[in-house]
């Protein structure tokens, strides 16, 4: 026989899609940038935070969708994002939130980077690969107004800023902060926290013109008087709002129209079969059937993001109806009961988070078996099975 056998590097061997399909809806995402543009006073410039691969909808794309939007700045964790965005050809001032390590330092200026600086050692370092390149890196500040995380203490601010600008090659261009409670719409403590942010951006911004960011979704949408220069937006760009399942639209008040989830997540039924009463399901036997009992076989499961801790919470979508999961949700398989639903097939198909006919599920409602946020949720299913993108 002449044939020969498909490698694993054929792209055609591979035609064949997997069972868990993540589809990010292009529309959807171009149409939120458009509706928190708007929302938003055209004097603030908008950073479309696509760190973690865009929260799962996948960097590279969504970076390439907002800024068709008209999006000209975008947020990352790591050097390496920026790296890869910026050989992917995105344009537009891409910031590295989390620092760096010591010997990348030249990437930010191969590469056309922004670091966000908040120790002695970024400084020195930054500084000397300036001087190398014969260059003026111009670097944003990160102060720590309450989050308990990165950042300097506003008290060793000044302290900082007068070392920002004793070391050559260097030049503060920005002072940046972010909100710990901006998702709870009554709590005083982000406007308090605003007050200690402005007074550090008042000192250190008359001598020097700053770009100043502090607030991100939540401050967005329900502090608006926060915005400042620019904001960061994340969960938002996602179509989910930061206060979650509690959100109510009466509370984003600049909104003119409501956000659309970005992501849904399919996959198919493998397997139908009926279960006598007393039988248990899965490991542990976490459930065990009082009657006979028709289920559905779903090969999804923790290695899909899918986690253990929905074994016995969460729900699906066959045909239209809610199915409950039943026992312990395995790596790669778990089981729904399908006994008030007629006619369920093997390949038909289930949503797991999005529309069929007319039931939702949401990353809120997910969360909320889960235990966590929807943030979570969409990194957790987008970073862990294949994405496509259509309208």
């Amino acid at each position: 026989m002449n044939e020969t056998a498909p490698t694993p590097n054929s792209l055609s061997f591979f035609s064949a899609t997997t069972f868990n399909q993540v589809a990010i809806s292009t529309t959807a995402l171009r149409k939120n940038f458009i509706v928190l543009r708007q929302a938003i006073a055209r004097h603030v410039q908008i950073m479309a935070m696509v760190k973690a691969d865009a929260y799962g909808h996948g960097m590279v794309e969504t970076a390439r969708i907002v800024a068709d939007a008209g999006c000209d700045c975008f947020g990352v964790a790591e050097i390496e994002e920026g790296v890869a965005l910026r050989v992917a050809g995105v344009k537009g001032q891409i910031f590295v939130i989390l620092g760096f390590q010591a010997s990348q330092e030249q990437f930010f200026f191969d590469y056309d980077l922004t670091p966000v600086v908040f120790d002695d050692q970024s400084l020195k370092l930054l500084s000397n690969a300036a001087k190398r390149n014969d260059q003026i890196l111009a670097v944003h500040i990160k102060i720590d107004c309450g989050m308990g995380r990165l950042g300097i203490i506003p008290t060793q601010a000044s302290e900082f800023i007068k070392k920002i600008e004793s070391f050559p090659g260097l030049s503060l261009a920005g002072i940046m902060s972010h909100f710990p409670l901006a998702d709870v719409v009554t709590s005083h403590h982000t406007l308090e926290s605003f007050q200690l942010y402005q007074e550090i951006c008042r000192q250190h911004g008359q001598r020097n013109p700053i770009v100043s960011h502090i607030a991100n979704s939540g401050a967005s949408l329900y502090f608006p008087l926060t915005c400042c220069d620019m904001v960061r937006l994340g969960i938002s760009l996602y179509g989910y709002y930061p206060d979650g399942a509690q959100h109510t639209h009466a509370a984003d008040t600049s909104l003119t129209e409501p956000l659309t989830p970005v992501m849904s997540f399919t996959t198919r039924v493998v397997q139908v079969k009926s279960v006598p009463a007393g039988t248990g399901i899965s490991y542990g036997h976490s459930f065990i059937t009082n009657k006979e009992t028709r289920i559905a076989v779903l090969p999804v499961g923790y290695a899909n993001g899918f986690l253990r801790s929905l074994s016995n919470k969460a729900q699906v979508l066959i045909k239209g109806q809610r199915a409950p999961i039943i026992g312990r949700v395995c790596m790669n398989l778990c089981m729904a009961d399908i006994s008030d639903i007629d006619s369920v097939q093997s390949g038909d198909q289930v949503v797991i988070l999005g529309t069929q006919d007319t039931e939702t599920i949401t990353a809120d409602e997910i969360a909320g078996w889960m235990g966590t946020i929807s943030y979570e949720v969409l990194c957790l299913f987008g970073n862990n099975n294949k994405r496509s993108y259509s309208s």
